[in-house]
């Protein structure tokens, strides 16, 4: 079934309109969390890893990337966490009407892609405020938003896939978000890698780092914002005469998103039978 016909596209806009519409339903302040939710938790994030423990501090502008990571992985947990139990959590539209599978974790990534936006609005404002001269780079934007979505989207189909089988997998992919948080340089530049790891085994250290699609994604997404070079490289600039080896995240990226759609699809049938 196409997932492109124009009755599934309805079916699209009306999940994800209704899931936006639930998600702060009878919360006092509503869609304004949004918006907090990542200020208050870079504001947290700040006060220890920037103030106290003085992490990036010789970054340009790392209070801008920090804002800035923590909003990416938002979106990332968001979708991963919500979207690994929406076929379980949607089965009864699934044994009632016919329709292809994928719209619904489609749903939910594009929710947390509202989401997103709304929050790197903020994170542009506070970038003007913070005194960040934007360049023509900011265009890359686009592009890394979608490796962000296909990557997230790939991700998300694989864990709904296992999770219709094995509901232990939540509580392990708290555990793998909470250690991948640590291990994606969010709270810290790369460079601090290198810093504490000196010599050749921090270099090594900090590009098998980079191999994480999230990693590279976020540090390009530092780069083209702040444009704070070598205190903030990309992916390609980490691996200097290597620069090639800086498409191996992205091309991973991809190839994820295939291999979960594939998955996906294969056990699709079966759904409305387990759940």
């Amino acid at each position: 079934m196409n997932i492109f016909e124009k009755q599934n596209w309805i079916l699209l806009k009306g999940l994800v309109k209704t899931d936006f519409k639930l998600r702060y339903q009878g919360s006092f302040i509503g869609y304004l969390w949004s918006i907090l939710k990542p200020i208050l938790l870079f504001i947290v994030m700040y006060a220890v890893f920037v103030k106290f423990l003085r992490l990036g501090e010789m970054v340009p502008h790392f209070a801008v990337a920090l804002l800035l990571g923590i909003t990416l992985w938002n979106f990332f947990g968001e979708s991963t966490g919500i979207g690994m139990t929406t076929i379980v959590s949607r089965g009864d539209l699934l044994r009632k009407i016919s329709f292809p599978k994928p719209i619904l974790i489609v749903a939910v990534v594009m929710n947390a892609l509202i989401n997103f936006g709304i929050s790197l609005v903020v994170v542009l404002i506070f970038a003007i405020i913070n005194g960040v001269h934007f360049s023509w780079t900011i265009i890359a934007i686009i592009p890394l938003t979608v490796e962000l979505v296909v990557f997230t989207l790939g991700v998300t189909l694989l864990l709904s896939t296992v999770y219709v089988y094995f509901r232990d997998l939540a509580p392990v992919w708290e555990v793998v978000m909470q250690a991948g948080f640590y291990a994606t340089p969010i709270i810290y530049p790369i460079s601090q890698i290198t810093t504490v790891m000196k010599g050749q085994f921090g270099q090594i250290i900090a590009r098998l780092v980079m191999l994480n699609p999230m990693a590279q994604i976020v540090q390009d997404f530092r780069y083209v914002l702040t444009y704070s070079n070598n205190m903030n490289p990309t992916a390609w600039q980490i691996y200097t005469h290597h620069w090639y080896f800086g498409f191996i995240p992205v091309i991973l990226s991809f190839l994820i998103f295939w291999l979960g759609l594939s998955v996906f699809n294969k056990r699709a049938k079966k759904f409305a039978e387990v759940v």
